[in-house]
């Protein structure tokens, strides 16, 4: 299985309220509100750290769930919101795109 990148889409504003992310589509109006799992997903999403990394170091140890399913449930979720444009998913790291203003309420 070949390693899986995500990064943050560009046209996005975000805000954390009560540990949920809210995500409103840039492109629609469409808003998103993430769990606790997909939320962390969301904010270490990087473009340069393989989703296997984020769910071993973030998800398995914050849940206590295995990893194997873990990663399998972080790969369907990072695909389920690629499909709607809040995540860019790609088998090679994702260069860094033109950075926005942190939403507030979002660590910098």
């Amino acid at each position: 299985m070949s390693k899986l990148y995500i990064a943050r889409s560009a046209k996005l504003a975000a805000r954390v309220l009560d540990g949920e992310m809210m995500i409103m589509s840039g492109e629609d109006s469409t808003l998103f509100t993430l769990n606790k799992t997909a939320t962390i997903i969301w904010q270490a999403a990087d473009g340069t750290t393989p989703l296997e990394e984020i769910v071993e170091r973030r998800i398995v140890p914050e849940f206590e769930i295995d990893p194997g399913a873990a990663l399998h449930d972080a790969e369907t979720l990072a695909r389920e919101l690629a499909s709607h444009g809040i995540l860019q998913v790609s088998e090679e790291p994702i260069a860094p795109t033109k950075p926005a203003k942190p939403a507030a309420g979002e660590a910098q």
